[in-house]
């Protein structure tokens, strides 16, 4: 009886601890902001990429604001809850 008490007591599958020693659930990248901010990330390196190889500077620059961009909008949709913290 012992061991089926022991049984029951343990979760169904194992979660990431934090430093504080409690279960905290792990999204990996499942959240609005992180796709948001990585598709918007991946189409300003592409259009980076493109602009050096083609040495059209200007474009060059959109692709950095964009950058810049894809970070500003990740962090503003984490803050109204789309995101993980």
């Amino acid at each position: 009886m012992a061991d089926t008490a022991e049984q029951t007591s343990q979760p169904s599958r194992p979660q990431a601890a934090n430093t504080a020693g409690n279960a905290k659930h792990v999204h990996h990248g499942r959240t609005a902001a992180a796709w948001a901010g990585t598709t918007i990330a991946m189409v300003a390196i592409v259009l980076g990429g493109i602009a050096v190889v083609l040495q059209v500077w200007p474009l060059f620059w959109v692709g950095v604001g964009l950058l810049v961009a894809s970070l500003i909008v990740a962090k503003v949709l984490q803050a109204m809850g789309h995101g993980a913290y």
